[in-house]
């Protein structure tokens, strides 16, 4: 059964690489003048044109470009950026695991809060702690990221002096490291949208726990609250946070481009604002792409996740 799932599930993930791929093949088509005028500004001539797409093969068939590009993938080859002079692979190699840190820090500072804060919501429903929680949490739902950085920035930076307003710099996850304080008000950007997401997703859950059978029937049992709420329900409810988890990377993504433009943190989010900004085509296309195929593993182990966690969930 397992193996089948699996088969199935990879099948499923090569059909929306293809499509994601193809789509994002044409929205470079679709930009004015066609890329290579894009990139090389509005002062080219027909004849440069003309040269560059050639060389870059944009005049051959859409399907001929298309598998050319997808076998170059297959090969590790993401393209080579001219704006910056670096192989796109190696520009991946250089941000992503600083992207890494911030994603990896902000998710765990979220969700050491979100989920207890989201349990005791469930536990102390319609209280005035639950209120003021579910305010805290509907401003990180409503409150654009940028805005809350520059927030930080205007409180924290500039009136208190407690943290600088800029992010760590360094070319390596070590120099990154190096500088905890500056890490500070980036990590809490980050963690404050996420922890919306978990508290509020984390106390629905368990209100829908709280009220299944296998919970009276443990309370008649004689287990304690204690126990009930923390051996039973607390892990049934983790099923949604595992599945959010594995469907959110995209939103996850999105959240650090602007953490790391807003607080100058030399990350893949920044580096991908950049190329937007320079129409910098090989980066966007290949961070498109990577990002893609993050959140297809992403997804194929949430839903692994899930059926480990619930043995109520069957392969078939």
């Amino acid at each position: 059964m397992v193996t089948g799932y699996l088969i199935r599930r990879i099948l499923q993930a090569i059909v929306v690489t293809f499509f994601v791929t193809l789509i994002t093949l044409a929205l470079i088509h679709l930009v004015p003048g066609g890329p290579v005028a894009a990139l090389l500004g509005q002062k080219a001539n027909g004849p440069e044109l003309a040269y560059y797409n050639r060389i870059y093969g944009f005049n051959r068939p859409f399907i001929i470009q298309y598998f050319k590009w997808v076998w170059a993938m297959m090969h590790g080859n993401f393209g080579y950026s001219i704006k910056n002079n670096i192989s796109v692979a190696a520009e991946v190699g250089l941000y992503l695991p600083k992207t890494l840190v911030l994603v990896g820090l902000g998710l765990v500072v979220s969700l050491i809060f979100g989920i207890p804060l989201g349990v005791y919501q469930a536990v102390k429903r319609y209280t005035v702690g639950d209120y003021a929680l579910t305010g805290v949490s509907f401003l990180g739902y409503a409150t654009p990221t940028f805005f809350i950085g520059f927030l930080l920035i205007e409180w924290f930076s500039l009136d208190l002096h407690i943290f600088p307003s800029e992010a760590p710099q360094g070319s390596t996850v070590g120099q990154i490291l190096s500088q905890p304080r500056a890490l500070v008000l980036p990590v809490f950007c980050y963690a404050f949208v996420a922890y919306a997401l978990w508290s509020r997703y984390m106390r629905s859950s368990v209100m829908d726990n709280l009220v299944q059978d296998y919970v009276r029937t443990a309370r008649a049992k004689g287990a304690s609250e204690r126990r009930v709420l923390w051996g039973h329900v607390f892990r049934n409810s983790l099923i949604t946070i595992v599945t959010l988890l594995g469907l959110s990377i995209p939103v996850l993504v999105a959240g650090a481009i602007f953490v790391e433009v807003v607080f100058n943190y030399p990350g893949m989010g920044l580096e991908f604002f950049n190329a937007a900004t320079s129409v910098d085509l090989a980066t966007l296309m290949g961070f498109t792409v990577i990002t893609t195929f993050a959140t297809i593993a992403g997804n194929l182990l949430a839903d692994v996740a899930y059926a480990v966690l619930d043995p109520r969930v069957r392969y078939s």
